[in-house]
């Protein structure tokens, strides 16, 4: 994966992600939304929750945006193998579905997600995240994320019910 951070964002929220229709809607605006600013190379993480809702966005955009690509940032080999039936089925279509696939080690390890996020990071010029500040704790990966990005100067687009404050 080599293109610009001007044309590649990611994406990072909470595995408790339900997906309202209105978090659905904003979700859609914010990815047509930054097609509009030129992104067009759009990563998940592909975790439950935000992560394979993102991923979907990015397909439902690619059926009117041909030229949008998804990339799947996988932290480890045999990611899904605790997953649900029906998020491992979501998450089969969207490996399918993505235009290239990043493996980032062959097994799990302890900080290999907090590794993928920030190697997404590191790509991309915007984060969208859906980002609950009062989670505490149970909210730490998307938190770190977030924090990461604040860091290395990414503009930040949080859709948690509108929310702009992030900390």
């Amino acid at each position: 994966m080599n293109p610009s951070r001007n044309t590649t964002l990611c994406f990072s929220g909470h595995r408790v992600y339900v997906g309202s229709e209105a978090d659905e809607a904003r979700l859609a605006a914010a990815v047509e939304a930054a097609y509009a600013d030129g992104y067009r190379v759009f990563v998940s993480g592909m975790a439950i929750g935000f992560d394979l809702a993102a991923a979907e966005a990015v397909v439902h955009l690619r059926s009117s945006r041909p030229d949008t690509q998804l990339v799947a940032a996988v932290p480890f080999e045999g990611q899904a193998a605790g997953y649900s039936a029906s998020d491992r089925s979501r998450y089969d279509v969207l490996m399918a579905a993505a235009d290239e696939t990043v493996v980032l080690a062959t097994r799990y390890s302890h900080g290999c997600y907090f590794r993928r996020d920030e190697w997404m990071v590191e790509r991309s010029g915007r984060l969208i995240c859906y980002y609950d500040a009062s989670l505490g704790g149970r909210g730490a990966g998307t938190r770190y994320t977030v924090k990461y990005a604040l860091v290395q100067g990414l503009e930040i687009v949080n859709l948690y019910r509108d929310e702009a404050t992030l900390f």
